[in-house]
Order: C-alpha cells, then structure tokens, then sequence
C-alpha cells in the first residue's frame, strides 16, 4: 500500500514483462485522464494518445514497429497495451518557444503529462514503460498519422508479476551530487 508520493515515485520502474492479462479499458482511462491534469505551456495540452489494446491490432503493431534493428526492443511483444504518444504540432507558442528559447516546450508539455500517465499506472497496480526505440516511420504508416503530429514516444502498458518481479538495481545519485544551492555545477 502506498502511504505518499514519494512511494509512488520509488514504486513506478521501468517493466518490461507482462502477463498475459487484458487491461480494462476504465484503468487506461484513468491513466489518460491523469495525463490531461498535467501543466502545459499556455495550457496547449498539445498531447494525443492512440491506444492499441485489440490483439490482433496489436499483434501487427508490434511486428512493424519492433523488427529489424528495433528488434532490441521485442520485449514489448508481452504487453498487453502500447499508447502511441504524439504531439500536435501546430501550436503558436509551441512555435514561439522553439524559435526565441531555443526549446521544443511540446517535449516538456509531453514528458509531464507521460509521467502523470504512468504514476497513475503505478498507483493502479500497473506496470509501465517508456519506449524510444521503434520504427517510426513504419508506426506512421501503420496508424495513418498526419504530418501535423509528431510521434514522440510509446508506453506499454499491462499487469506484471510484482511478487516475483526481478527488478535491476537502479542507481540514483545522490542529493550532493545533484544539488547546488546558490551557486553552479563546477
């Protein structure tokens, strides 16, 4: 039982392998709905997600997006979910930040609302994972994502073993090494 937010945090890893158990859908809605409380520049709210829940949509979804020199990623073959996120891209202040900032706030906007997704999956008793590695452009196709939205990443979803779960050691750096209060890194 988790007794704070701190928990949350020390609870939520990376998991890379599911059970064979679908996921229901009023679960994946509270993740989402999670995610559409998070801060966001000018409160753009310039996520979107595509939820692939169906076997055999996902079965194929898989095979496309995690062949060939993705196959390094095959371990998300077990989860039972994998959301699509993107990132609308057509927004002014979106466009403004890149431009004078030199900051693309939609990947900030994005990586928030992420986070609230998968700590609310935690909360709920599921296992999560942020992927990076897939083939982009066969996922586009795949979907028929218009070039107004950008594929930021893909989170996998489902139930886990958390009894006999082997998590690796995760190393955190310490506070001091980290931290510097009134003055910069040397």
């Amino acid at each position: 039982m988790l007794k704070n937010f701190l928990d949350l945090c020390k609870k939520r890893r990376s998991i890379r392998k599911y059970l064979e158990k679908p996921v229901p859908r009023n679960l994946i809605l509270k993740c989402i709905e999670a995610s559409q409380l998070a801060p966001s520049a000018e409160n753009k709210q310039p996520w979107r997600f595509i939820i692939i829940d169906d076997f055999e949509i996902l079965s194929k979804f898989k095979k496309i997006a995690f062949s060939g020199i993705y196959s390094v990623t095959k371990w998300a073959f077990s989860a039972p979910v994998i959301i699509v996120v993107l990132a609308k891209l057509d927004f002014i202040t979106h466009k403004l930040g890149a431009l004078f900032q030199k900051t693309d706030f939609h990947y900030i906007d994005i990586g928030i609302a992420c986070e609230h997704l998968v700590l609310q999956a935690t909360e709920l008793g599921l296992g999560s994972c942020y992927i990076g590695w897939f083939n982009y452009k066969n996922v586009r196709k795949f979907l028929k994502i218009p070039r107004s939205y950008k594929i930021v990443n893909l989170i996998t979803l489902g139930f886990y073993d958390e009894k006999n779960y082997k998590f690796p050691n995760k190393k955190i750096r310490t506070i001091e090494k980290i931290v510097r209060f009134n003055e910069s890194f040397k």
